[in-house]
């Protein structure tokens, strides 16, 4: 990811003018490195060493939605919608 892109997400999905450590940020980029590395995999099936970064990015992504929709659902489910993830 570059940092355009980068930059543009957390734009998109900030809560104030200097919020870059957010749960919907880090879902948001999470969910960037994921679909990339996803297309990666599809290509390279024998790369373990990617599979298992995956694989923790992915927990680690689980582990915030958890998180953010214990503490407050509204922006859980927003997020959710905003990122087209579940139904």
């Amino acid at each position: 990811m570059d940092k355009e892109t980068k930059t543009q997400i957390i734009k998109d999905y900030q809560r104030s003018a200097n919020d870059v450590g957010s749960c919907e940020v880090q879902v948001a980029l999470l969910t960037k490195r994921i679909t990339e590395l996803t297309e990666h995999m599809k290509i390279h099936r024998k790369d373990f060493s990617s599979r298992r970064g995956l694989i923790a990015m992915v927990n680690r992504r689980r582990r915030l939605l958890q998180y953010l929709q214990r503490e407050d659902y509204e922006r859980y489910s927003t997020l959710i919608k905003r990122l087209g993830m579940r139904h």
